[in-house]
């Protein structure tokens, strides 16, 4: 039995599955095997992307992990006492199969009290940044991992579970093929990367007049676009600061990284309303998962004061544009009245993160960080608003 029970849907914007060690390989050709390795390190199981031994996640194959919501009191209340992010996080457990597995998904959300859920896969967010400068590879790779979620997950399962299959941008029509064959599989939302779209030229905004063919395909199935956090390329932004390019290590913080951790998600959304996506295709379907929402006030700033020295650079009043078409997914930290206030509270969703430990160890618990709003109102944001955007 649920901790509680909501008199209305619960319907969790964020939760996420482990992938097993053959989600990117198993599909992928031949010719490409080599691309994505698992090797042995000290005695440890490594991910090799093109060659490269990479820390991003310290155990890719999850067989244990983080104990989901070890987290909570530390984004929460902060850290006073300065623990390690081992401190933090305490001892790792074993994976249980409803973090690899669909069907024992189901049960753990029922005990949850969780009515469905967005699921979004974990490992796969290292892969666009470290293939940024071969194209065709990054489009391969991530087809076998989609190939693999569909088998294993399914986009839509039994109309409580949809994972969400990964969009890579850097061939415009690679794009739109990738998309038909997501959609021809049930796919109700999609996740794409928030960083620009790394091509046969180099970087360029996804919402350039170029990638129109994928925008009107999105807007005609009225699917949904997640932007997800994930490795965005800005730690080579932070390297140029201290002098030491890296790789972006999420679970090793680094106080000057945090000051622009939220950059990307600014940059994509401003890029979609600057760059006239938004104009030309005023029915999309936009949700920031995972990305908090300490960037959208002052982001509403800017575009107010870009508006009002340059109208001519704009279709629409931007401000508007984002209150109408973004939606927002805030962690439990940030204040959801101010959130709210700024976007109304139709733009508003419920995330947990589940079973990530920066996240929730009890997803219906979130309720409570909606005290101070009205019941209808707690309702929209635990599931009646995301209900509506993919109309389930």
């Amino acid at each position: 039995m649920p901790t509680r029970e909501l008199p209305y849907p619960v319907f969790d914007a964020d939760n996420h599955l482990y992938e097993t060690e053959d989600a990117f390989t198993k599909y992928l050709p031949k010719e490409y095997r080599r691309a994505i390795e698992y090797v042995q390190v000290r005695g440890r199981t490594k991910i090799a992307i093109r060659g490269q031994i990479s820390e991003y996640i310290p155990n890719p194959t999850f067989e244990v992990v983080a104990r989901p919501g070890a987290q909570e009191e530390y984004f929460r209340n902060g850290n006073p006492e300065g623990k390690s992010y081992r401190e933090l996080v305490g001892d790792p457990i074993r994976s249980v199969p409803g973090f690899r597995e669909p069907a024992p998904r189901l049960e753990l959300m029922d005990e949850q009290g969780v009515q469905r859920t967005l699921m979004f896969p974990t490992l796969a967010s290292l892969l666009e940044e470290r293939m940024r400068d071969d194209p065709e590879l990054t489009h391969v790779v991530v087809h076998a991992l989609n190939q693999w979620m569909d088998e294993v997950w399914s986009f839509n399962y039994k109309d409580r579970i949809f994972t969400t299959p990964v969009i890579t941008l850097p061939i415009v029509e690679k794009a739109v093929e990738e998309l038909e064959w997501a959609l021809e599989r049930g796919a109700r939302a999609v996740l794409i990367r928030p960083a620009p779209a790394h091509g046969f030229r180099g970087p360029r905004s996804f919402a350039l007049p170029e990638f129109d063919p994928f925008w009107k395909r999105v807007q005609d199935s009225g699917v949904l676009v997640a932007f997800h956090s994930s490795d965005s390329g800005y730690e080579r932004y932070s390297g140029d600061w201290e002098g030491a390019q890296r790789e972006y290590l999420p679970f090793q913080p680094q106080p000057f990284r945090h000051i622009g951790q939220w950059r990307a998600i600014e940059d994509a959304m401003a890029s979609l309303i600057c760059h006239g996506c938004l104009s030309r295709f005023p029915e999309l379907k936009i949700a920031t998962i995972e990305t908090g929402s300490s960037w959208v006030g002052p982001l509403i700033e800017k575009l107010a004061d870009i508006h009002k020295k340059m109208p001519q650079g704009f279709q629409e009043d931007p401000v508007e544009q984002m209150r109408r078409l973004i939606h927002v997914s805030p962690f439990i930290e940030d204040d959801m009245s101010a959130l709210a206030d700024l976007l109304g509270i139709d733009r508003v969703l419920f995330g947990s993160d589940y079973p990530h430990p920066e996240g929730k160890a009890d997803p219906v618990t979130y309720v409570d960080d909606l005290a101070a709003l009205a019941e209808a109102d707690k309702a929209k944001i635990m599931g009646g608003n995301l209900s509506r955007l993919m109309s389930v």
